[in-house]
Order: structure tokens, then C-alpha cells, then sequence
């Protein structure tokens, strides 16, 4: 379909691109105390992220439909993580719920 050539130029591309982006804070301002409002915004980061990678799992993207068992353990995730401030509990109640409610059914 496409041609060996191309498709290795736009993974090396992307490559470089990725690089440049991690360099632009690690070599470049690697050494150098951040503003006390770049740090407030960088603790906000795994919050922001989160929510992009886990909504596809949610929202099935192939078909755009949305599955209780799917919902059900997400809820679970939003309550468990506002009352425990703690990421790692709340995968974990949300995985044995899911899995937990999947084995049931």
C-alpha cells in the first residue's frame, strides 16, 4: 500500500519530533529551577491525560456505543478516586468491579 521508503521517513519524523519535545524540557531547561506556576500546572498533568486515554475504553470508538458493565466500572472510578484521592485505589476497585460484575454475568 504505501512504500517502504515513506513510511519509514514519517517514523523517523515523528521520532525526531517526540525527541524535540522531551529535549525542549529536559536538556534545555533540565538544570534550571521551574517557575512555582509551571510546577502547580505539571501536577495537573496524569489528570489531564487520564481522562483521554480511558474515555475510548469507555466509549466503545469502533461502534460509538457505550456498555454498562464499561460505565458501571468508571463511575465506580470517579467516586472511588474523589473520596480516596488515590489513583492507584481507585484502578483497582474499578478493575474488580469490572471484572468482578463481568464474572457474575
Amino acid at each position: 500500500m504505501f512504500e517502504s521508503a515513506y513510511v519509514w521517513s514519517i517514523i523517523l519524523l515523528l521520532g525526531l519530533g517526540t525527541w524535540l519535545v522531551r529535549f525542549s524540557f529536559l536538556g534545555l531547561i533540565g538544570d534550571r529551577e521551574l517557575p512555582s506556576y509551571v510546577k502547580r500546572m505539571l501536577n495537573y498533568t496524569a489528570v489531564a491525560v487520564l481522562p483521554g486515554i480511558s474515555a475510548p475504553m469507555v466509549i466503545n470508538s469502533g461502534s460509538g456505543s457505550v456498555e454498562p458493565l464499561r460505565l458501571i466500572a468508571a463511575a465506580a472510578i470517579l467516586i472511588i478516586g474523589v473520596w480516596t484521592q488515590s489513583m492507584m485505589k481507585s484502578i483497582g476497585a474499578g478493575l474488580l468491579i469490572y471484572f468482578g460484575i463481568n464474572a457474575f454475568i
